[in-house]
């Protein structure tokens, strides 16, 4: 018998391959109101979008878009008003839609298209079941805590049964899809991560279980990276913890247990890490959650086998060197320095020579939006913080000698600027990545504090120094 030779077999799989790739399958509209508008069809990757198609209405308001198997997911389409129609982008799948506008959604009736017939279905049925059980739940409150109503169990009863028909409802209608089909797979994460608020509020019995399943969310499957939420989800996970009616100590441990299942399987996705720990690691920061920034850098720094990128490996490293308690580097001050409040043959040549009990490092520059507020709102605070012996010394990342003095001419504390931007000595010893960026020590030069703002600064400066002093 003769064999089929290998090499036959592998151009005929590559050519299966790349022609399954390349199938397309269309959107066709009709929206009289969007005539000789311009219609555009962008699908989802990761934590951005992408264009896939565009064409122009003709006069009638119909549009045909093409999508391939590469784009199986989520996607929208805009108009000119950029105003998003969220559809699924489903293999073997022809869409065809009619209504006035993409931007009433209300108005826009699916033809064909099984999936999006189900996600449309459920997108209108499920908010509704939603109102109804936070009605319930009101009266359920009413009814338990109100003694003229807390005696009457019989409508106690009726309202609990209501709640679960509801519930079973909204459960049926989910596993009653096809499990291989990818709005099986949506409904229940989108239903997850938009909950979240409601379920804060009104339904904390349920937290533990929304955690729990946040927690068992896959960030390498590419059906999430083709969804929308990668970010929401993250988000959404984060604040339900924040906002779970725990001490402060407890959130950051549930958090802390939280990034082991984010980043637990990520190592074998090098892409995937770095982008979700970076997106991760942002909105701790921003959300002054320090402590879990924290654990997320020394735990991606000493056990990740991925190779983390330079800019992601800078932030990450600012903890593990930076982090409070440590003692943080002394430096002179050098090239320009501007130090209003001290004689010339008295000024300090370096950071060490600073009498002050406390010292606040702020990194910034010109050129950055967000400096300007904050060292104007320090510069102001200035006089109040002298009072209670704290020191500030600015460290510009200008490298302009005129931009830098017309900044920095004016603030009342040290300035300081070598004009060596992202390559100065001192920004890489303090392991700087973004401006501002602030530094509390004490007289040890110990790292007491990493303030995000003026106000945060102030606000310890209140509580540590001022109520004290009383």
């Amino acid at each position: 018998m003769k064999l089929f030779p290998f090499k036959y077999f592998a151009i005929a799989l590559f050519c299966f391959l790349y022609l399954n790739a390349l199938a397309q399958q269309t959107i066709t509209g009709n929206f009289p109101n969007l005539a000789l508008q311009q219609i555009k069809l962008f699908g989802f990757d990761g934590f951005n979008t992408y264009a896939i198609d565009s064409v122009k209405a003709n006069e009638k308001g119909d549009f045909t878009v093409s999508f391939g198997n590469n784009d199986y997911g989520m996607g929208y389409l805009a108009a000119d008003d950029n105003k998003a129609f969220i559809v699924i982008l489903a293999p073997n799948e022809n869409l065809s839609l009619k209504g006035e506008a993409l931007a009433l959604p209300q108005t826009v009736k699916i033809i064909s298209g099984e999936q999006n017939k189900l996600f449309g279905q459920y997108a209108s049925e499920h908010p509704r079941r939603e109102q109804a059980l936070s009605a319930w739940d009101f009266l359920t409150k009413i009814y338990q805590l109100d003694s003229l109503f807390v005696i009457h169990q019989k409508p106690i009863n009726a309202i609990e049964a209501e709640k679960e028909r509801i519930k079973k409802e909204d459960k049926t209608f989910l596993a009653s899809l096809d499990q291989k089909t990818y709005v099986s797979w949506f409904l229940p994460v989108r239903k997850l991560v938009s909950s979240v608020s409601t379920i804060a509020q009104y339904r904390t019995e349920e937290i533990p279980a929304a955690i729990a399943t946040f927690r068992k969310i896959d960030y390498t499957d590419p059906r999430l990276y083709k969804s929308g939420l990668l970010r929401e989800t993250i988000e959404a996970h984060v604040w339900l913890i924040e906002n779970s009616e725990r001490s402060l100590d407890s959130v950051f441990v549930e958090l802390n247990i939280s990034i082991d299942y984010m980043i637990g399987n990520l190592s074998s996705d090098e892409k995937k890490f770095n982008e979700i720990t970076g997106f991760l690691f942002k909105l701790l920061e921003k959300r002054s959650l320090y402590k879990s920034s924290e654990y997320l850098a020394l735990k991606v720094l000493s056990g990740t086998s991925c190779t983390v990128n330079s800019d992601l490996a800078s932030q990450l490293e600012s903890y593990r060197s930076m982090k409070i308690g440590n003692t943080a580097p002394n430096f002179e001050f050098r090239e320009d320095v501007l130090s209003p409040r001290y004689q010339p043959e008295k000024s300090p040549q370096k950071l060490s020579d600073l009498k002050s009990k406390y010292t606040l490092v702020v990194f910034g520059a010109s050129w950055c939006a967000a400096c300007t507020q904050e060292l104007s709102d320090i510069a102001l605070l200035y006089k109040k913080w002298r009072e209670y012996s704290v020191e500030v010394v600015f460290i510009s990342l200008d490298e302009n000698k005129d931009a830098f003095k017309r900044f920095a001419g004016g603030f009342p504390f040290i300035s300081v600027c070598d004009y060596k931007k992202w390559e100065s000595p001192i920004v890489k010893a303090y392991h700087v990545f973004a401006t501002p960026t602030m530094y509390l020590l004490n007289s040890k030069r110990e790292i007491l504090l990493r303030p995000n703002s003026a106000n945060h600064m102030d606000s310890w400066v209140d509580w540590f120094l001022v109520q004290r002093n009383r």
